[in-house]
This record gives structure tokens, C-alpha cells and sequence, in this order.
């Protein structure tokens, strides 16, 4: 099991929940992105920078992420690919993309995406705050302790 990071749109709060998280539990963490965040010293986090292309990152995570991962990413289009790979996807907000529900995340992603661009509808969603948070927390902590369960050993 890997939890991969979307790191470039990733708020602090989450991307050091889940370092912790890495920490207590020895699980392997990557985060991707365009930037570079710096180093951690942990072992078991990676930091991985790609080219400054369009969805670079997502590309990376996709190519890498595969059946029993985690992936946190506010990218609809990124979960998609990725639960369609058998990975978990979770957003910093605490919503679960999973086989069943992504389908209808995507179709509600592209349909905003139209109304921004006609001009119905401006803006994107509300700064994160302290439910957001306590949401993807305890999101984090329910799908992290069924998929270190199910990589287990038997």
C-alpha cells in the first residue's frame, strides 16, 4: 500500500496529517508535483517533482498508482483514472471517490466546468475551513485502516 499526494493544490494542514499519518502507521508517501516543497525526514516520504506541463503531476500519480493505494487529490479527472485502476481516491475535503460514485463526480465536475465557462456561474468552491478539515481527517484515518487491513498479510 502507497498514499500518493496531489501536492501542487494540497493544503499544508492535510499534507502534514498525512506525513503523521506515515509516520505512526509506516506507510510509504509520494508527493507529486510541479514545485519543490523541500525535504522531510522521514524515510518513508518521497518527494517527486515533474516537468511544469499541464497535469503533469496527475499524469505521474496515474502512471504510478495502482490497486490498494491512496491517493489525495482535489482532481476529479485524476480520480477518475486512478479508482479505475483500483486505487482509493480521497479529496482534501474528505470526499471518497470510489467505483460507484465517480462516475456521477465527474459528470457534476464537467457540468460546472460548462456553466463557469458560459459565464453561469463564477467562481469554485469555498475556501476550506474547519469542517473541511475534521471532515477529510476522519475520511483519512475510516479508508487508511481498511486498506492497511486488506494489504495485510493473511
Amino acid at each position: 500500500m502507497h498514499i500518493w499526494i496531489d501536492n501542487d493544490g494540497c493544503p499544508r494542514v492535510v499534507r502534514d496529517l498525512v506525513i503523521r499519518a506515515s509516520e505512526q502507521r509506516q506507510v510509504p508517501v509520494t508527493l507529486v508535483s510541479a514545485s519543490y516543497y523541500g525535504s522531510n525526514h522521514n524515510p518513508l516520504v518521497q518527494y517527486v517533482r515533474v516537468g511544469a506541463g499541464f497535469d503533469q503531476a496527475d499524469h505521474h500519480i496515474a502512471e504510478h498508482a495502482g490497486p490498494g493505494d491512496l491517493v489525495i487529490t482535489a482532481d476529479i479527472p485524476l480520480a477518475d483514472r486512478i479508482v479505475k485502476k483500483g486505487a482509493t481516491g480521497i479529496s482534501p475535503r474528505g470526499e471518497i471517490f470510489t467505483p460507484e460514485n465517480i462516475a456521477d463526480k465527474l459528470s457534476m465536475r464537467n457540468f460546472m466546468a460548462e456553466m463557469r465557462s458560459s459565464g453561469e456561474v463564477r467562481g469554485g468552491p469555498a475556501p476550506m475551513d474547519g469542517q473541511h478539515k475534521k471532515d477529510f481527517a476522519n475520511a483519512f484515518d475510516r479508508i487508511l485502516t481498511k486498506l492497511i487491513k486488506q494489504s495485510a498479510p493473511s
